[in-house]
C-alpha cells in the first residue's frame, strides 16, 4: 500500500515516521469492522499511539516531541487513513491542534509548556467549538457557551456538539463568549460539571465518537484563559493549515478503496471471460481515472504542505491554497471510491464488503471544515484581491 505514497517520502525522517504510522495502520485495519460496528475506538489503540510517541510528535523537540512539520502530519494521516479512517481523523484533531499551537504560539509560554509536558505523558486533547446555535465555527458565530468571570477564575456553561474522540479526551479547549468576545479556555475532562451525552449515531466515520460535551457551571482558574479573539490578538492569527490533516485521511480512504478493487479484479474471473477482470479494457480505464484523480490531489496537497513549511513568510497569504487542497482531495477521494465500487459491482454494497464502509466514511469529508461553499467564496474573493 506504500506504492502510491512512496514518491512523497523525501528523506530518512519521513521514512521513519511512515514506518511508525504503518504499525498503527496495521492495527487499525485489524479493528476496523469493530470500530465501525461499536462506534468507538478501543482504548488500547489510543494507548498504543501514546506509547509509540505518535501522539506527541507535534510537541517541540526540546519538550520531548519531534517538532512535526505540516508535510509530516499529512504523510502520517494518509497512512493512518488507509487503516481505519475514523480513528485516523480523530487522532488527527489532536495532532493538528498541537501543530497549530506550535506554529502560532498564541498562549502564555508556561501554559503551553505545561500542555506539552501533559501530552508527552499521555494527555489527549481536542477543541470544543461547534454548537447547535452557531453551526460551523469557521463562519464566525458568537459562541452560545458563556464564560463568566468570578473570583479566582471563570465559570463556563454551555453545550458543544461534535466533540470528537470524546471518551478518550483528557483536556479540551472550549470556545466560549467571555465579556462579549470569543475566548478559548483549557478545561480538564475531570472537572466538576463536565459530562458527555452520547448523541453520536451516524452513517459514516462512526468511530470518531463525536458526542455532545455539556458544561454546567464549570469552574476554571484564571490561567485557564488561553486566548481571546479580539483585534489585539490579530497578530497571532494564521490560516488554519493544520486542517490539512483532514484531506490526508480521505486520500487514505481512497487508497484503501483502490487496493480493494485492485485485489478483486486481479483474482476474480467470471466464467464469461477467458482472463481476470484486470485485463478488461473498461476496467483498466476506470483504474486510470482513479490514478489520475489521486495523483493530482496528492501532488496538490503535499505541495501546499511543503510550501507552508518552507516559506513561513508566505503563510498569511495561503488560505486559498489550503482550502482548495482540502476540496480537491475530498472530491478526488469520493471519485476514487465511487469508481472502485463500480469496478467491484453490486457486491460492494454488501455489509461484509470493505468498500461499503469506505463509501460511508468518505462521504463525511463533505461536512468537515472548510465547507465547499466557503472554499469557493475564499477562492473567489482572492481573485479580486489579486
Amino acid at each position: 500500500m506504500h506504492r502510491m505514497i512512496g514518491q512523497f517520502i523525501r528523506n530518512e525522517r519521513d521514512q521513519e515516521l511512515i514506518t511508525l504510522a504503518e504499525k498503527h495502520r496495521i492495527e487499525l485495519s485489524e479493528y476496523a469492522e469493530m470500530i465501525d460496528k461499536d462506534a468507538t475506538v478501543p482504548s488500547h489503540i489510543i494507548d498504543n499511539m501514546k506509547m509509540s510517541g505518535l501522539t506527541a510528535l507535534p510537541v517541540p523537540e526540546q519538550a520531548g516531541g519531534r517538532s512535526m512539520t505540516l508535510y509530516e502530519l499529512v504523510l502520517i494521516q494518509e497512512e493512518l487513513g488507509k487503516g481505519e479512517a475514523s480513528a485516523a481523523l480523530s487522532i488527527g484533531w489532536h495532532l493538528g491542534i498541537l501543530k497549530d499551537l506550535h506554529d502560532r504560539k498564541p498562549w502564555a509560554e508556561e501554559t503551553y509548556a505545561k500542555l506539552c509536558n501533559d501530552v508527552v505523558n499521555g494527555s489527549i486533547i481536542n477543541r470544543a467549538q461547534t454548537e447547535e446555535e452557531t453551526g460551523d465555527p469557521t463562519r464566525g458565530g458568537l459562541p452560545a457557551t458563556i464564560a463568566t468571570p468570578v473570583e479566582g477564575g471563570y465559570t463556563i456553561t454551555g453545550r458543544k456538539t461534535f466533540t470528537t474522540l470524546s471518551p478518550h479526551l483528557d483536556q479540551v479547549i472550549v470556545k466560549a463568549t467571555c465579556e462579549g468576545v470569543p475566548a478559548d479556555f483549557l478545561v480538564s475532562m475531570n472537572s466538576e460539571g463536565v459530562q458527555l451525552e452520547k448523541t453520536w449515531d451516524t452513517l459514516g466515520m462512526r468511530g470518531t465518537r463525536s458526542d455532545d460535551l455539556i458544561l454546567n457551571n464549570v469552574f476554571v482558574q484564571t490561567g485557564a484563559l488561553l486566548e481571546t479573539y479580539d483585534k489585539e490578538r490579530k497578530t497571532k492569527a494564521l490560516p488554519p493549515a493544520w486542517l490539512l490533516h483532514i484531506p490526508a485521511v480521505y486520500l487514505g480512504i481512497a487508497e484503501a478503496a483502490r487496493v480493494e478493487a485492485l485485489n478483486f479484479v486481479s483474482s476474480y474471473q467470471p466464467n464469461s471471460l477467458d482472463t481476470p477482470l484486470k485485463d478488461v479494457p473498461h476496467i483498466q480505464d476506470k483504474f486510470g481515472k482513479i490514478a489520475l484523480s489521486l495523483v493530482t490531489a496528492r501532488h496538490f496537497l503535499y505541495s501546499v504542505a511543503d510550501q507552508w513549511d518552507r516559506y513561513p513568510e508566505e503563510r498569511m497569504m495561503m488560505q486559498p491554497q489550503l482550502f482548495a487542497a482540502k476540496h480537491q482531495a475530498v472530491s478526488s477521494a469520493m471519485e476514487a471510491v465511487d469508481l472502485s465500487m463500480r469496478i467491484v459491482g453490486g457486491r460492494s454494497l454488501m455489509k461484509k464488503n470493505k468498500l461499503e464502509r469506505l463509501y460511508r466514511d468518505v462521504r463525511a469529508g463533505l461536512h468537515n471544515p472548510p465547507s465547499d461553499e466557503l472554499t469557493l467564496q475564499v477562492l473567489g474573493m482572492s481573485q479580486f484581491k489579486e
